[in-house]
């Protein structure tokens, strides 16, 4: 055990940044998984469908990310360039899918004209539309070549805000099934993994760099400039930030100069905060801006939920720093997260309405997909 002068490090850049980042992303999550979800209910686009779990989904999401994770740990080096692949194609859909709000909002306020240019399945594709996908599919190939820790944390976040938005929870209830089964799973794989498998299975595969496709097919072809394109990429399903962040860490450097976090560390927790924020507002069919959810302060479970989150990411970091080991960050997270907002509904005489669930289950536009 560390000293506990040891915890003045939380208060040094990168940890300032990572928990900044998770909080904000985390809490972005849930205000657009609310908005998305609103537009839907309004416009009740057919073509537009989300998943909404159940409790049989929840119980096998565990078990499918065990399994994995197990697969990551054994076959990675034979996968790796397949995975990046399709990272990086969910990675376009993702950007497009969080810039789109705010591209539409400029479009508006400026008058812009936006002529359709084709139509695909039902879907109208404008030329704005045309120019965003553009302009994301140049971000994720500048990931592609550069492997630079910030664009990286750029797709993840991204991935996390369509995660959150798409895969939504009906009610507490679910939500606790799914919370406590993931608290388990965190606390296996990364304490008690090693004694069965021979190695920390969740650090090993948290930390494996990804082979990069790019170079792969740039060497085969012997292409100029093959030495600007990176030949390991950190994946984006967590975010990271350099050790020394002020001294400006290189891309591709040791995993061990990195802070991380994983992306389910704010997806799963996000899904908590895009239900309680339904619940806060679900007698309004409106879309909901961040000066209604200011005017609200004290009285909104979010209120509660969202310093929780903070609480138990940091208790996460100052366990790291004491015990100098990994630590299952849904050990902290879940009982801080889903504790506060547990209590105050039985408190307020609404635990029973948030347990049955606020978000009814729309069958004209919602899909129940087996996970």
């Amino acid at each position: 055990m560390e000293p506990l002068w040891k915890l003045l490090y939380l208060l040094e850049p990168a940890p300032v940044s990572l928990i900044v980042t998770a909080v904000a992303v985390t809490f972005g999550s849930a205000f657009r998984a609310l908005n998305y979800g609103k537009e839907m209910e309004r416009n009740r686009d057919l073509s537009v469908a989300s998943i909404t779990l159940d409790r049989s989904q929840a119980l096998m999401i565990p078990v499918m990310s065990s399994f994995s994770l197990l697969l990551m740990f054994y076959l990675f080096s034979s996968v790796s360039q397949l995975l990046t692949a399709f990272t990086a194609i969910a990675s376009v859909s993702s950007l497009f899918f969080c810039l789109s709000p705010h591209v539409t909002y400029l479009k508006s306020q400026f008058g812009l004209a936006d002529p359709f240019v084709s139509r695909c399945c039902s879907n109208s594709f404008t030329r704005i539309q045309a120019l965003l996908l553009l302009l994301c599919s140049g971000m994720v190939a500048s990931w592609l070549v550069s492997g630079h820790w910030v664009l990286n944390n750029i797709l993840g976040i991204s991935i996390c805000i369509a995660f959150v938005s798409h895969v939504r929870l009906p009610n507490i209830k679910i939500c606790a099934i799914l919370l406590v089964c993931l608290f388990v799973y965190d606390i296996f794989w990364v304490f008690f993994s090693e004694r069965f498998f021979g190695a920390n299975v969740m650090v090993s595969v948290a930390t494996q760099q990804a082979s990069n496709p790019v170079h792969t097919v740039a060497n085969s072809l012997s292409l100029p400039g093959l030495q600007m394109i990176t030949k390991k990429l950190e994946l984006p399903v967590k975010i990271v930030f350099p050790r020394n962040l002020l001294g400006g860490a290189i891309p591709g450097g040791n995993a061990r100069d990195f802070m991380m976090l994983g992306l389910g560390d704010m997806a799963i927790p996000g899904m908590l905060l895009a239900l309680v924020l339904w619940f806060d507002h679900r007698r309004s069919r409106e879309t909901v801006s961040l000066l209604d959810l200011h005017s609200s302060k004290g009285h909104k479970y979010i209120w509660y939920a969202l310093p929780g989150y903070a609480v138990g990411l940091v208790a996460a970091l100052a366990a790291g720093v004491l015990t100098h080991s990994p630590q299952p960050a849904l050990l902290y997270l879940v009982p801080s997260t889903l504790g506060p907002v547990v209590v105050i509904s039985w408190i307020r005489k609404e635990l029973v309405e948030l347990w049955d669930g606020p978000m009814p289950i729309l069958n004209d536009k919602t899909r129940q997909v087996e996970v």
